[in-house]
């Protein structure tokens, strides 16, 4: 029996409250670098908790990203970012086909459109090679514009033939998964508000109330530098978030670009990518806007204006497709290029931070490299034979719910989502809480009516699953 949250056992006939144990690891903040660390941590027989504010995971900065496996070959040569990335590229293929994610091979193109970017290509070809990409291939502007026919003439170009696109939500969320099969916890809505360290155990406040921890990470993404002031009374960086913003255009335009075309990166951002994405549109983006909000990506008219003209400069066909949809997401940077991960020597906390564009590629690798630190703190012993549950594939890579019979009927035609993938996206350990988990889950109103037809529906099959109801034309 339980008594406020607390287990109840009796002794001669007095109940007694009983303290939970408690957790190996306490993670804060479920991104895509959370769920990963919540895995690797589940797989290596640790007891975990994963905490996150939001009424879901990735509503932080995972929620927007351009949904490219990268191999690092322009990250700068024996950094952290570097490592964690072929890492984290590494084990993803050892991985996708036993958790059920997709893995569309595309290749990148780095594209010079100017003599001053032509003359930057050697040296970014000798630094791909230095991280271990060795089968970069140099282009002229005949054999570029050979592979890539509707791409505007350019200088030159050089290929990158492991880059490949992928799911940005499905990855984090089998990570995740395969975590709670295995035994971790999640609590959502769950800020934490303070914590004191006993040299010993952390004992957290959240508004969830109290819980304790040997370990904490700290994987806060946009708050990181945040949690560390709280819990630590110092910070090591400073959060600026960087806001990018993207143009999805609708799934005729996918066949405009058979490769990922990415422009000479500089020293502030990759600058604006056009790729194919895995659900079957083409994506422009992202810019690159330094902000202090730390929770809100306005989208601008003007600068999304400029990011379709940039986006028809390099694939001039573009002009006339129609734009299916437009968002933005938040980039945890710092005043360092490199990422932020330090373990804080007799605290018992590992702080995750300044994992920019590259979190969705180097999130395998990052737990890796923290479940490392954290073997400075407390010995564990993996799991012998850990589950691993497929995660359902909403990309168009593999056969859709729709193609299979059964599924009751198609809700949302824009996107071919099924009353069967909704119902099932709605319940289970991880079950969608908002509308916005929901549309990373299943693709619902993603699409080019942008939830116009199916809202009625959507609202009559979320009713008592979401704590703030979607609103119908009837309320």
């Amino acid at each position: 029996m339980t008594k406020n949250g607390q287990h109840l056992h009796r002794q001669k006939g007095v109940s007694v409250p009983h303290t939970p144990a408690p957790f190996d690891i306490i993670i804060i903040g479920a991104g895509v670098i959370g769920c990963a660390l919540a895995r690797r941590f589940t797989l290596d027989g640790a007891k975990t908790l994963l905490l996150e504010r939001a009424p879901d995971i990735l509503d932080g900065a995972s929620k927007g990203n351009s949904a490219i496996l990268h191999t690092g070959f322009d990250a700068p040569p024996g950094s952290l970012e570097q490592r964690c990335i072929a890492a984290g590229y590494a084990e993803y293929l050892q991985i996708h086909t036993s958790l059920g994610l997709p893995l569309i091979r595309s290749g990148a193109l780095v594209i010079a459109w100017t003599a001053e970017e032509e003359s930057l290509l050697p040296s970014l070809i000798d630094q791909a090679r230095a991280n271990g990409i060795d089968d970069i291939q140099p282009l002229s502007a005949t054999e570029t514009g050979a592979l890539e026919p509707h791409l505007a003439p350019c200088k030159a170009s050089f290929r990158v033939p492991r880059e490949y696109l992928i799911d940005p939500w499905s990855a984090p969320h089998a990570y995740l998964l395969q975590a709670l099969a295995n035994g971790a916890e999640l609590r959502r809505n769950c800020a934490v508000t303070g914590g004191q360290f006993d040299g010993t155990h952390w004992h957290l406040e959240t508004t969830q109330g109290p819980t304790t921890g040997k370990i904490i990470i700290n994987a806060a993404g946009n708050h990181g530098d945040l949690i560390d002031l709280m819990l630590l009374g110092h910070q090591d960086f400073t959060i600026r978030p960087r806001k990018g913003q993207f143009i999805v255009y609708d799934k005729p335009a996918a066949s405009l670009a058979t490769h990922i075309l990415l422009p000479v990166p500089n020293k502030i951002t990759k600058g604006i990518v056009v790729c194919r994405t895995a659900f079957g549109n083409l994506l422009v983006g992202p810019t690159a806007e330094d902000q202090d909000d730390r929770d809100r990506a306005e989208l601008v008219p003007d600068t999304l204006r400029a990011l379709q003209t940039r986006g028809e400069a390099i694939l001039p066909a573009l002009k006339g497709q129609e734009i299916t949809a437009i968002y933005a997401g938040l980039r945890p940077a710092t005043e360092f290029k490199d990422y932020q991960i330090c373990a804080h020597t007799g605290r018992n906390l590992i702080t995750v931070g300044g994992i920019r564009s590259t979190g969705l590629s180097s999130a395998l690798g990052t737990a890796q490299h923290v479940a490392a630190l954290a073997t400075a703190f407390a010995q564990i012993t993996p799991l012998p034979n850990p589950l691993t549950p497929q995660t359902p594939n909403i990309s168009e890579a593999a056969p859709r719910d729709w193609q299979c019979p059964g599924h009751d009927g198609i809700i949302c035609h824009c996107e071919l989502v099924t009353r069967r993938e909704i119902s099932a996206a709605l319940t289970g350990p991880l079950a969608a809480q908002s509308l916005a988990g929901l549309k990373r889950r299943t693709r619902v109103t993603m699409g080019r009516c942008q939830g116009f037809y199916c809202t009625a529906a959507l609202a009559d099959l979320t009713r008592d699953h979401f704590a703030c109801p979607m609103a119908t034309a009837n309320d």
